[in-house]
């Protein structure tokens, strides 16, 4: 990731989708927050393994 990125945010972001599709009337809807909670994880997950590697090499 080439700039800082507030994970709280990123994991609000996720937990909403993950709701919404849990409420979706639609299989559209449904889909669309699903993909959309699955990148945010993707990036909450890019986030920890990138502060894993810099704290790792200080240690």
């Amino acid at each position: 990731m080439d700039r800082e990125v507030d994970v709280n945010y990123l994991l609000h972001r996720q937990q909403m989708s993950l709701i919404r599709a849990a409420k979706s009337q639609s299989a559209a809807g449904r889909t669309a927050y699903e993909d959309l909670a699955r990148g945010y994880g993707e990036r909450v997950d890019a986030y920890r393994q990138g502060n894993f590697r810099t704290t790792s090499l200080t240690h």
